[in-house]
């Protein structure tokens, strides 16, 4: 795109004193022409450009100039000029410096730039939480990212299913996933690492005590492993099923497309009848259950028997709620 283009040109410039025509088009891959066409939009758009003549001479930025936007490529300014994480940032407390950088980058932007960065913001959208539930905003989250920052230990009570446990922490990052907060921490005293969903969190209170992080500590590769062994331990319930054509498109749906591939295991072709036999592996405490129940009715189990007659009897249920009057 041009306004990419232009960024690039703009760094070119800040690299070399002085280049001809010729050489910067040969570097960014464009003709001469269209290289004309650049430099002049530039100083249109501000860009103080000075032409030397002679055999040594070329295209050059006034002495003391400067984009303002140096080490970033075009493709990086405006990203982070049209795509913010408001919500997100201002969880954090970095609301007003998510903010503050939007303006310094578009400060440092040639007006078409800012202009390409206004139709990218106008036609793209993140929405990160999914549906049918509102953002999450955990009432213990300030009180949990502030001890982040400062590297000092909390307290917590926290609630596990139908009991509520306490806990000393040293709370090592934050991780915001699919709209949900969750909190690393390394457990006092037997420092364990053990991540928390925070909206589980009932109380939490900072104490004085700081703490030096790991020095080999990687927030997002650790995040990545454990939830890779999660998704593997988190999911026992091996299920043998037939599923008709609009089970199988729903399954994208139900599952997610990011645990799709590690859902299901195997799927066939579809019989005359449009029946396809498909092994799946899913979560138990009624997890998986619900979501063969989002297929319905486009899905028979043949194993495991129980959860066969389970879901036989939740149909038979319903059949028969909905035939009273």
């Amino acid at each position: 795109m041009k306004a990419e283009r232009l960024v690039a040109l703009l760094f070119t410039l800040q690299r070399r004193r002085s280049a001809t025509a010729a050489e910067l088009a040969g570097e960014l891959g464009v003709s001469e022409r269209t290289m004309h066409r650049d430099l002049a939009a530039l100083r249109d758009a501000g860009v103080p450009l000075w032409t030397e003549q002679g055999r040594h001479g070329g295209f050059r930025l006034v002495d003391g100039w400067k984009a303002g936007l140096d080490g970033l490529t075009a493709r990086e300014a405006v990203a982070l000029f049209a795509l913010g994480v408001p919500d997100a940032l201002a969880g954090l407390g970095l609301d007003t410096a998510g903010s503050a950088a939007r303006a310094k980058v578009s400060a440092g932007m040639p007006a078409e730039l800012r202009e390409h960065a206004a139709v990218v913001a106008g036609r793209f959208h993140l929405d990160a939480p999914g549906w049918f539930g509102g953002a999450d905003e955990p009432p213990a989250l300030a009180t949990v990212v502030q001890a982040v920052w400062a590297q000092r230990r909390i307290a917590v009570t926290y609630r596990r299913r139908d009991t509520v446990a306490s806990r000393e922490l040293e709370p090592l990052g934050l991780v915001l996933k699919a709209g949900v907060w969750y909190l690393v921490a390394r457990v006092v005293p037997d420092d364990a690492l053990r991540t928390y969903r925070v909206s589980r969190i009932s109380s939490v209170s900072a104490l004085e005590t700081a703490f030096e992080r790991p020095p080999d500590f990687d927030l997002a590769r650790w995040w990545r492993d454990s939830s890779a062994t999660f998704e593997q331990v988190a999911r026992p319930l091996r299920v043998k099923a037939r599923l008709n054509r609009t089970a199988v498109r729903e399954l994208h749906r139900v599952f997610g497309g990011e645990h799709l591939a590690d859902t299901v295991v195997s799927l066939g072709s579809p019989d005359a009848d449009g029946w396809a036999e498909a092994e799946l592996v899913l979560e138990e405490d009624g997890i998986g259950l619900g979501q063969l129940v989002a297929l319905s009715p486009g899905v028979e189990v043949l194993d495991p028997p129980e959860l066969r007659a389970t879901l036989a009897g939740i149909g038979a249920e319903t059949a028969a709620r909905n035939a009273q009057r």
